[in-house]
């Protein structure tokens, strides 16, 4: 009787237009005022210990790095990269817009992020070309929720929170299926591509490939930094988060330049001389890859006794030379100058790119487009986080009236084995993500069903997979599902005509997600070879 009063007041409140926090927060101090044993203390300890949490200290600045990566530079470069890696195919633009999620997603954690910056450039680029608009926002709206899917993710995040496994196993979790996934609605585009006659892009070469990245790498890289350091045994995924925050507003401000006082500003003038571009460049490279090298030695030798950190600089270096060294050696045949005298002459376009960053540094942190990135990521972040301490509030009410055991008994007692409790998970989850956003669901429905999956023998990594891509599939189904709205913003399509345009692919994920469940090994392979099975207390 009490578990049926707590639900129907939760559903009662969202139904005459509570928001989702607040349905949570006040059916939860309702319920214990009037209907439990439990003290109203245990309402503030519940809400003081949700910011507490080390887990979910992550978000804040997962949202941060998000919000910096999600500059039209970044977006751009990965288009162009995506393109130039599959853009030859039929259909190719058209998958090079899902691989450009696939990557942004790696660097965002963030489905409607991910709709936003690839959708913003893509749907545009496919319409010029031939695509129907409905069939371009179908697409990304689609491989958008792959923002939750492939790590790092907000969502892994918080069910890892919320049942107290492991975030860093979740993370591994997430890799196979998040490939799986994006390859699988590439195919479906490839095999609607030649149907339709859709066009292809011209094959450009390995050197557009190259170059295409080398302009990504930068982005790309952080995906290397938050993996390699969290599996590195560097930092743990909290941490990572923080590293993630600095460097991607590093690269926003500083490299990439497309935001701040530096926007617009190029690494190289049209004035500069042909040799001393080739020596600037050199050096450039020679910089960047002992940069690179200083942080992969360092996730690989940082317990070493035997390799210190002055022989990793000291390889680094010589390495670094060699590189910087054939690089204008090959170059320099063009200019007919010498390798000594094309790096001097690179010194002074070095000279004058550190002295811009120099005195542009506290204007880029402080100055206005910082600012409202710094702005936009609190709103986002407080908006989630009170969701989500007002679901940690709701599970905890259940927890005190032992609800989720007594579902579990019945649940035991009916007969439902690991079989028949996912489809019914499944069900439940496919029908909450389409009214509600989905960190807080997670928050609400993972403590009820975990004990039930552990009983049954149920490995929690896959339980949380299964979990995650339910989200997905709830993003892009009526009426709440938070990508077709934000896939209509940025389209001016209607919401009728967004919804018709998903829906096809949307098939390709509800298949996606019965292998997912019924396969254990596509979520546990991974976190098991690498970090070895998840063990609940």
């Amino acid at each position: 009787m009490e578990s049926i009063i707590l639900f129907s007041s939760v559903l009662i409140l969202l139904f005459i237009g509570l928001p989702v926090g607040i349905s949570l927060g006040l059916s939860s101090i309702l319920f214990i005022t009037f209907f439990s044993h439990d003290s109203l203390s245990s309402v503030a300890i519940s809400l003081f210990g949700a910011g507490q949490h080390y887990t979910l200290l992550a978000i804040p600045f997962f949202i941060i790095a998000s919000s910096y990566m999600s500059t039209g530079g970044v977006a751009k470069r990965l288009i162009n990269f995506a393109i130039a890696s599959v853009g030859h195919f039929r259909g190719g633009l058209a998958m090079a817009s899902v691989l450009a999620c696939m990557m942004f997603a790696a660097l965002s954690g963030s489905s409607p992020a991910t709709v936003v910056a690839i959708g913003t450039i893509a749907i545009a680029g496919m319409t010029q070309v031939g695509y129907s608009k409905e069939f371009a926002a179908g697409i990304i709206a689609n491989a958008g929720t792959l923002g939750i899917l492939i790590p790092p993710s907000i969502v892994m995040v918080v069910y890892a929170a919320s049942v107290d496994v492991s975030v860093g196993r979740m993370f591994l979790a997430g890799v196979i299926p998040g490939l799986m996934a994006g390859g699988m609605l590439m195919l479906a585009i490839y095999v609607v591509a030649r149907i339709k006659n859709l066009p292809s892009e011209e094959w450009k070469g390995f050197g557009h490939l190259i170059r295409g990245g080398k302009e990504a790498g930068w982005g790309l890289f952080l995906v290397v930094i938050i993996m390699g350091g969290i599996y590195g045994g560097v930092f743990t995924p909290t941490e990572a988060a923080v590293v993630a925050a600095v460097y991607s507003m590093f690269i926003a401000l500083f490299v990439y330049r497309d935001m701040g006082p530096l926007k617009g500003k190029t690494w190289t003038n049209d004035d500069d001389a042909p040799h001393a571009r080739i020596g600037f460049n050199g050096m450039v490279y020679g910089v960047s890859f002992f940069l690179v090298w200083e942080i992969m030695s360092f996730f690989v030798w940082a317990d070493s006794e035997t390799v210190t950190g002055g022989d990793r600089a000291l390889w680094g270096a010589i390495m670094s030379v060699i590189l910087a060294t054939f690089y204008v050696f090959k170059r320099s045949s063009k200019v007919e100058e010498s390798i000594g005298a094309c790096l001097v002459a690179g010194m002074p376009i070095w000279g004058r790119n550190l002295s811009m960053m120099l005195r542009g540094f506290f204007p880029s942190l402080f100055g206005e487009e910082s600012r409202k990135v710094m702005l936009e990521g609190t709103k986002t972040t407080v908006m989630l986080m009170f969701i989500i301490a007002n679901a940690l509030l709701f599970a905890h009410t259940l927890s005190a009236e032992r609800i989720p055991q007594m579902i579990t008994e019945w649940m035991l007692d009916v007969g439902f084995n690991w079989f028949t409790f996912l489809i019914a998970v499944n069900i439940l989850l496919l029908i909450g993500g389409q009214f509600m956003e989905p960190s807080g669901l997670l928050v609400i429905v993972a403590p009820v069903v975990f004990p039930i999956a552990m009983q049954l023998g149920i490995d929690p990594i896959h339980l949380g997979i299964i979990m995650v891509v339910n989200m997905e599939i709830g993003m892009i189904t009526p009426p709440i599902g938070l990508n077709l709205f934000v896939t209509s913003g940025i389209t001016g399509m209607s919401l009728a005509r967004v919804v018709k345009a998903a829906m096809p692919f949307v098939a390709v994920l509800m298949v996606f997600l019965v292998l997912v469940t019924y396969i254990p090994a596509l979520s546990t392979a991974l976190p098991y070879s690498i970090m070895g099975p998840e063990i609940v207390q």
